[in-house]
């Protein structure tokens, strides 16, 4: 049975600034330095490039959308899909991995920047330790309810997104709207080609935040067209924003200094044009966005977990705490996103990010083509784009991943096993009634 829905009282143009809110942060400050990287000169390229793969993902997400419009957005999605299915759970479990180990870059990142302040190195201690107090104050005001988290986010959108703009324009205006990063420095790829499109699989990351507009299908108006039009939107604002920020950083630093404080490139970016104003100011809407970014994320998966635990999708156990099953997966979350933050870098916890995104992503694109394609009168040509699109990043990724870190592709090999392994056993063990 499709999801029933109920109309809300969330306008166009709140869905629209509630959803930029959601991906202009923290994956900005987070990616710009690992894109560059791995994509070189081109990694401008690289963030233009990811908006247009994202926005071919985006046809599958916005068909869904206009057809079962829901608070349960991708869980729901993959129900319609796959039905009650082990390709369900597992999908879902790795949707929520994904989002988990997005909260553990965000807690580095805030760790990062905040030491900026204090002329720290980005390798010290005290990122981890920083990352795990942020988590742990997120839980915090998670228990706090939805009405302070949403007078919270409410706010912060406001501050990071029109700091994030100040900032790329000021920057860009003391620059002399120049670009000219070194030529040729940068990583060394194993094919060619092959480091530009594992940029691109990073900065993909920066615009998966338009899959959590799909979890207001219940509070917004004409959900069924909105919805839709609302990740268009936000898509479209959230791709000038981030080429007008990446402009900024290559016209204030050469790619090797890019590369150096990659960690930390947008507070490095406003030092030349700035000075030390600059950088406490960039610090501090670093700071609103991750922290901002890391609430909303934590309450979100805490809910979806629920609501898997509700389809009877995934066990769950109590283990003697009070309160109701979302306040059980809060607690779990969080502890997963600590012991991420604490033992893993951000490389790795993007590279984690954008593997189990990408493989969700080709689920869901191919999931919809066999079955529901018709069903959602959805052009099939630009379903195999998109999977064919996101494989081809994948693959590449994989391939210089190979190479530089295979440690992380075992990590992500065993850990993509696992998850359909485990699920496969649970639902034999609890067939659905």
């Amino acid at each position: 049975m499709h999801s029933q829905y109920q109309s809300g009282s969330l306008s166009l143009l709140g869905t629209i600034s509630m959803g930029t809110g959601v991906m202009i942060g923290a994956g900005i400050f987070a990616l710009t330095g690992q894109v560059a990287e791995l994509a070189g000169a081109l990694f401008p390229l690289a963030f233009l490039t990811a908006a247009i793969v994202s926005g071919f993902s985006a046809y599958s997400y916005i068909k869904l959308a206009n057809a079962y419009p829901s608070a349960g957005g991708i869980a729901m999605y993959l129900k319609e899909i796959y039905g009650h299915s082990n390709m369900t759970g597992a999908c879902a479990l790795l949707m929520v991995f994904s989002m988990v180990i997005n909260e553990s870059l965000v807690g580095r990142t805030f760790g990062t920047y905040t030491l900026q302040l204090f002329d720290v190195k980005d390798d010290s201690p005290l990122v981890p330790v920083l990352a795990v107090g942020l988590i742990a104050v997120a839980f915090l005001v998670n228990l706090s309810g939805n009405r302070v988290i949403g007078s919270l986010s409410q706010i912060t959108a406001f501050l990071k997104i029109g700091g994030i703009i100040v900032f790329a324009v000021i920057t860009l205006w003391a620059a002399g709207f120049s670009f000219e990063p070194t030529i040729g420095a940068g990583s060394e790829n194993i094919l060619p080609g092959s480091g530009f499109l594992a940029g691109v699989a990073i900065a993909i990351l920066s615009y998966k935040g338009f899959t959590t507009i799909t979890t207001s299908g219940d509070e917004v108006k004409n959900p069924r067209k909105n919805v839709g039009r609302a990740i268009a939107a936000s898509l479209l604002i959230c791709t000038i924003v981030y080429l007008l920020v990446v402009f900024a950083v290559a016209s204030n630093l050469s790619l090797d200094q890019i590369i150096q404080s990659k960690n930390f490139a947008l507070a490095e970016a406003a030092r030349p044009a700035l000075g030390q104003y600059g950088v406490w100011f960039t610090v501090a809407i670093a700071i609103i966005a991750t922290t901002s970014g890391i609430i909303a994320s934590i309450f979100a998966v805490s809910r979806m977990l629920a609501m898997l635990t509700d389809m009877n999708l995934i066990p769950h156990r109590h283990f003697g705490m009070p309160g109701n099953i979302q306040t059980h997966t809060l607690v779990y979350t969080v502890v997963l996103a600590a012991i991420l933050a604490a033992f893993f870098d951000l490389s790795r916890i993007a590279s984690l990010g954008a593997i189990f995104y990408l493989v969700i992503d080709i689920a869901i694109h191919w999931g919809v083509f066999r079955n529901l394609r018709e069903e959602l009168n959805a052009d099939g040509k630009i379903l195999l784009a998109a999977g064919i699109f996101d494989m081809v990043v994948l693959g590449a990724f994989v391939i210089l991943k190979g190479g530089s870190d295979p440690i992380i592709l075992l990590i992500a090999g065993t850990s993509l096993f696992l998850t359909f392994l485990g699920e496969n056993l649970f639902l034999k063990a609890h067939p659905k009634s």
